[in-house]
């Protein structure tokens, strides 16, 4: 599904993971599953949130090899969303840097909702934007880059919207300037630290005077409506 080398060279994201995790914590409780887990990166960095069971689902069995569970909530599943067990049901999806690897992405999203509880939330953090596309991208197996757009239009029918913004405006001005300018086909360790431990900080100040309106990552949260909603 998608190149370990990616996971390896963004396990050090430190600033970055906090980010994000800071935004989707309020939705992520209960039966958790995390689908492509890989190496368990975040798996780890999640792991003192609270829920009640967490399953890393993960269809790379080398990948899954390297996964340490945090803690005896956590279990581990290699296999994808078809070949989860029948009658389970989840109160939180993730897709965290993972639906973009997928090629049947609205296939997938109607198979994670099958998968929630009613009220359930799915949570799906990608890379933004087609024109930040890259031979980075295509190296480690994207079939895509998102906008707020694009990734509505692939939401399951019978989800309510309970965020879709954008995240990290300083990282896209970089990506941009990378793209237009140095071409580089991935990025060093060294331009990694600087993004993490410089532009990440000023992007968590800057992007709500943006009102998450520009971003390397785009987050989506939906939730599925309770049986009898909207009559």
């Amino acid at each position: 599904m998608y190149a370990s080398q990616e996971l390896d060279l963004f396990l050090e994201a430190r600033h970055w993971k906090a980010y994000w995790r800071s935004t989707i914590r309020p939705f992520v409780g209960g039966d958790v599953l995390e689908v492509g887990a890989g190496i368990g990166a975040n798996t780890t960095v999640l792991a003192d949130l609270s829920y009640r069971k967490w399953v890393c689902l993960e269809p790379d069995a080398a990948l899954a090899a390297r996964i340490t569970l945090p803690t005896p909530r956590h279990e581990l599943t290699v296999g994808t969303t078809d070949t989860i067990g029948e009658g389970r049901r989840f109160d939180a999806i993730l897709y965290l840097d993972v639906l973009e690897h997928i090629e049947d992405d609205w296939g997938e999203m109607l198979r994670a909702a099958g998968l929630l509880k009613p009220g359930g939330r799915l949570v799906v953090l990608a890379p933004a934007h087609m024109f930040l596309y890259s031979p980075f991208d295509r190296e480690i197996g994207h079939f895509r880059r998102y906008s707020r757009a694009s990734l509505r239009s692939i939401a399951p029918p019978g989800m309510e919207i309970r965020k879709l913004v954008y995240l990290d405006s300083c990282g896209a001005l970089a990506s941009f300037c990378n793209r237009l300018l140095l071409r580089s086909p991935m990025p060093t360790s060294r331009q990694l630290w600087t993004w993490d431990h410089f532009m990440v900080p000023c992007s968590r100040l800057l992007d709500p005077l943006l009102l998450h309106r520009a971003g390397k990552s785009v987050l989506g949260i939906w939730s599925r409506n309770e049986p009898g909603a909207g009559r």
